[in-house]
């Protein structure tokens, strides 16, 4: 995951949602008390979480799952861009992006549910069907319909949408100056105040002290990173990741260790890492290229790490 920099900032406020961290680094006082800060960031986060989350069951996403097909569920604006965003992205990518993976994400324990061999079963012998097939969204009037079962997940991209929102935050107080993250994901709202790009490391893979491959000056852009590294399962021997192939209903097998996006938004950079992992590195890296997305490519070779960019990671 990138690591966010640690330059000397005026002001850093954080706090917790998805099971994870959130900061916004300040690189000057903006007028507003940290007090005032805090809560609009903490609410900003918290409602996409509750909008999204997979592990409340009370939670707008698992609402819409648990629905009956064909009834029309009320969608909060949150959620209906996500959702938006989602079906338009696994449409670009052929589906290596897909929100129909939920069940495979709770089977292999990576959700709220411990690992259950039954459910990997169950989840890698249906047929499953694309979220762009069966998934209606009316935006505007803010409910969707199913037309078959889903169990929709957002973890590889709602990470990144909570992300956008605190820079939205920042950027309605004023701010010019700050560097937002959740975890690995992270936005830059311009650059530090003198002007120069913010500094955001990118890891290598499987290092305990957090050793950075390269770092990256971030101004007014956002990115993300998925990899195998941070959250994984080995089965007899064989590291599998978090990120799950939507054809197999299972991890991606012989992926690369990371894949780092840049893009204009945070959601768009989390989401595209996703697929590109989905992809590999062969068929990844050609996709990159011919549409034009800035992505790293980092996996093992011979007890290294081999990289390869598009981009502005070749620039």
């Amino acid at each position: 995951m990138p690591k966010m920099s640690i330059e000397p900032a005026q002001h850093l406020i954080e706090g917790r949602t998805m099971g994870t961290t959130w900061s916004v680094r300040l690189a000057e006082d903006c007028g507003v008390s940290q007090a005032t800060l805090q809560t609009a960031f903490q609410r900003a986060v918290h409602q996409v979480d509750m909008q999204m989350s997979t592990w409340s069951p009370h939670s707008d996403l698992m609402r819409l799952n648990a629905a009956p097909v064909g009834d029309w569920v009320p969608v909060p604006s949150h959620l209906m861009a996500v959702l938006t965003a989602g079906l338009a992205i696994s449409r670009d990518t052929k589906g290596a992006f897909e929100m129909n993976v939920g069940d495979a994400v709770r089977a292999w324990g990576f959700g709220a549910d411990q690992i259950n061999l039954d459910a990997i079963r169950a989840a890698s012998g249906c047929a499953r069907i694309p979220a762009t097939q069966t998934l209606i969204l009316d935006a505007g009037n803010g409910r969707a319909q199913k037309t078959a079962p889903l169990a929709l997940d957002l973890s590889g991209i709602a990470k990144g949408y909570g992300v956008d929102r605190l820079a939205f935050v920042a950027a309605g107080f004023g701010i010019k100056h700050a560097l937002c993250a959740i975890d690995g994901e992270v936005k830059a709202v311009g650059t530090q105040a003198c002007g120069t790009p913010w500094p955001v490391g990118i890891e290598v893979p499987d290092t305990p002290d957090r050793k950075m491959h390269s770092v990256l000056g971030l101004a007014d852009m956002a990115v993300a990173t998925s990899g195998d590294y941070r959250h994984f399962v080995e089965v007899k021997g064989t590291r599998l990741s978090h990120a799950i192939d939507p054809h197999r209903g299972a991890p991606i097998v012989n992926a690369p260790a990371s894949v780092t996006v840049l893009a204009k938004s945070c959601m768009q950079a989390d989401a595209m890492a996703t697929a590109l992992m989905v992809m590999g590195r062969v068929e990844g890296h050609t996709f990159a290229v011919e549409n034009e997305i800035s992505a790293l490519f980092l996996t093992r070779k011979a007890g290294n790490v081999d990289a390869i960019g598009t981009g502005l990671f070749v620039e």
